[in-house]
C-alpha cells in the first residue's frame, strides 16, 4: 500500500485551510493596525479580496459593499476569512461569501452571532444569492440595519 500525503489537515477541504490560512494573516495584520506598525485599512483589504473575486461574485459582492455602506455607514469594511465582511465594535456582524470561494452554486450573505436577527427560537444565519433584484438589494439593506442595531 502507498502512503499517500495530503496538503490538507485531515476533514479540510483546500479550501478550507486557505481561508483558515487567510484568517491567520488577517488577526496579525489587525494588530499590527492597532500597534500603528501598519497603516494598512479593513476597507483597502476588502476593496483588494473584491477585485480579485472572478465574475459574477465580484460584481454582487460590489453591490452588497455599497448596500451595506449605504444602510449602516458606521459599519467597519474588513475582510473575515478572505471574505469581504463588516463589523460592529470590533466584532464581525456580517461577511459575503462567494460562490467560487468553496465552490459553490450560491454566493451567500452570512450574519455572525453579533448580529441581531434573532426570531423566535430558529432563524436564517446565512442567506443564498443569486442575484440582487430591487426585492433582494431592499431585503438585504433592511437585514443589516436589524443586525447591528
Amino acid at each position: 500500500m502507498t502512503a499517500t500525503k495530503s496538503t490538507a489537515p485531515a476533514g479540510f477541504s483546500a479550501e478550507e485551510v486557505a481561508a483558515m490560512k487567510e484568517r491567520a494573516r488577517e488577526a496579525k495584520a489587525a494588530a499590527r493596525r492597532r500597534s500603528g506598525a501598519d497603516k494598512g485599512d479593513g476597507l483597502a483589504d476588502l476593496q483588494a479580496k473584491i477585485a480579485d473575486m472572478p465574475e459574477p461574485d465580484r460584481s454582487m459582492a460590489k453591490r452588497i459593499h455599497e448596500i451595506v455602506m449605504a444602510s449602516v455607514p458606521e459599519l467597519e469594511p474588513k475582510t473575515y476569512y478572505g471574505m469581504p465582511a463588516y463589523a460592529k465594535d470590533g466584532r464581525t456582524i456580517c461577511f459575503f461569501k462567494p460562490a467560487s470561494k468553496f465552490k459553490m452554486r450560491y454566493a451567500t450573505l452570512g450574519f455572525q452571532p453579533d448580529a441581531k436577527l434573532d426570531d423566535g427560537t430558529m432563524w436564517p444565519t446565512e442567506f443564498a444569492l443569486l442575484d440582487l433584484s430591487a426585492a433582494n438589494q431592499a431585503r438585504i439593506a433592511e437585514l443589516v440595519q436589524r443586525a447591528s442595531s
